[in-house]
């Protein structure tokens, strides 16, 4: 494959589990502040140095709001980019598809997350974020989510809490 033929990703960081770290204080999962994020050392791992990275927020998706989708709307709508990878949390990630499906025009769009954080390992978060990565490159325009290995169109994103994974 000639370099023509790769695409150009970038990634939007919106925060959810995957970005969590342990706050041995509060004995909770909080994010780590100060803009920063566990995707960068995710891609580190992965040896994938090509997505260009953009901190929207860092919230859970649970408390997500619709001014904040529309937040990320706009940037996925700025962005010159055409493939976007967008990490979210799995809480709420089916509404956040529907939200940008139709809206987004030619771009294609991949909500990602984990249903572990990145930092306390044995986490999902590297298997879905590349998983999401290749499939913002090689999709069709639309909103799609990547996780556990299954692509699913902004329609059928649902996931089974009891199962702890997502699933048709």
């Amino acid at each position: 494959m000639n370099s023509k033929a790769y695409k150009d990703v970038l990634i939007l960081i919106t925060g959810g589990t995957l970005d969590k770290v342990h706050d041995t204080v509060s004995e909770s999962l909080v994010f780590g502040g100060g803009g920063k994020t566990r995707v960068t050392n995710i891609l580190k791992s992965g040896r994938c140095d090509h997505p260009r990275l953009q901190v929207l927020m860092q919230v859970d998706s649970l408390d997500m709001t619709d001014a904040q989708r529309e937040i990320i709307l706009q940037a996925a709508m700025a962005a010159p980019q055409d493939h976007i990878v967008i990490t979210h949390g799995t809480g709420t990630m089916d509404v956040t598809a529907k939200y940008l499906d139709s809206q987004i025009g030619d771009k294609t769009i991949v909500l990602t997350g984990a249903m572990r954080p990145q930092s306390l390992g044995k986490s999902d978060a590297g298997f879905n974020l590349g998983g999401a990565v290749i499939a913002a490159q090689t999709l069709p325009a639309g909103v799609y989510a990547v996780m556990n290995g299954r692509v699913f169109g902004a329609k059928d994103v649902r996931k089974d809490i009891k199962a702890g994974r997502f699933d048709v």
